[in-house]
């Protein structure tokens, strides 16, 4: 992490009315996810109720099971989006970062975002990451998804 700060100490400078801030990249994270392994894991009558459980929060599964067509696109998406996040933070899962704990939400307007709970939440202050940005794609056959930590 400490290289990718110094290597991206891009200071981006936003205007907000009359006071300056200053907005720095202290992590990025990509993942791709295969839809139909998702679907199939899903699907599975031993584990798919248990594997959604655990690595799905309430409001995600609502969001994926409301749409019809797209529905394990949507999953795969989220599910990348939940690696990536693991991989801007520099772990995998485990005891500091966890499936739930990384949450993709829906802004008003429906851009997707990253809210973190618990220890992961923790784990990201640690780093000093006080805010996301989250891009997500899928295509019938892959989900994708690329975040930016950052320091603002």
């Amino acid at each position: 992490m400490t290289l990718c700060r110094e290597f991206l100490t891009l200071a981006l400078t936003r205007s907000r009315g009359k006071v300056q801030t200053n907005i720095m990249i202290v992590s990025t994270g990509v993942d791709l996810a295969e839809v139909a392994r998702i679907q199939k894991a899903l699907e599975d009558p031993r584990i798919g109720s248990r594997f959604r459980n655990r690595v799905f929060t309430e409001g995600e599964i609502q969001y994926c099971e409301s749409k019809r067509r797209g529905k394990y696109e949507s999953y795969a998406g989220r599910f990348a989006a939940k690696e990536a996040v693991m991989k801007a933070l520099g772990r995998g899962w485990g005891s500091q970062v966890r499936w739930l704990d990384i949450e993709v939400t829906r802004a008003p307007s429906g851009k997707p975002d990253i809210v973190l709970h618990d220890r992961t939440a923790h784990r990201a202050e640690a780093l000093g990451i006080r805010r996301w940005s989250l891009s997500i794609t899928h295509t019938a056959e892959l989900g994708m998804a690329y975040v930016i930590g950052l320091d603002e």
